[in-house]
């Protein structure tokens, strides 16, 4: 319900004229509200259920006239009715048991990734290369696990292409005869 200030006064006018006992007042604002609810209510309903629109708007007009005594002359009058027929839909949400999906696709948002595993991956990671001299330790780290090439490894320690190769393929060679299993380089 987007409402210019101008539509805000008018209402409010009128509303005031109503609550003072201008009939014609209450007739013209009770037809204003109508012609604002209805697409409030539409856009918020899903296709299948926009057929309540009209429903929903008659039950927020009777509630707005059940209880227009308790409207703060003091108060934007289009704010009371925004909550009254905001609480009017939350209801009507509730009664047909309408509740919000979300694709299967898109339910990465709804879960935390769990990284406990990722956390104890790491640890062993690291427990493993503490057993090899520094060097080696890092140049794997770099270029195994953090996606560095040779030629930027080479780069970052100084060493040669060559150097670096035969390093890795060390200490590779090393953890393998140490821990049992084969190393790829």
């Amino acid at each position: 319900m987007s409402v210019t200030s101008d539509m805000e006064a008018r209402l409010r006018a009128l509303m005031l004229k109503a609550l003072d006992g201008d009939a014609g007042a209450y007739r013209m604002l009770l037809d204003e509200l109508r012609r604002m609810l209805r697409p409030y209510f539409v856009r918020r309903l899903t296709p299948g259920l926009a057929a309540n629109g009209d429903d929903l708007v008659q039950e927020t007009l009777m509630a707005i006239h059940t209880r227009r005594l308790t409207y703060d002359r003091a108060q934007p009058l289009t704010a009371w009715v925004h909550a009254i027929a905001r609480y009017k839909l939350i209801d009507h949400f509730r009664r047909n048991r309408v509740r919000a999906t979300v694709p299967l696709e898109d339910d990465a948002a709804l879960f935390a990734r769990d990284e406990a595993g990722d956390t104890t991956a790491r640890m062993d990671v690291d427990a493993v290369l503490a057993t090899l001299p520094p060097r080696p330790a890092e140049l794997i780290r770099q270029t195994r696990l953090e996606g560095a090439s040779i030629a930027e490894a080479a780069a970052r320690t100084g060493m040669s292409e060559s150097a670096v190769k035969v390093s890795i393929h060390r200490g590779l060679k090393s953890l393998a005869d140490r821990f049992g299993g084969r190393s790829d380089e």
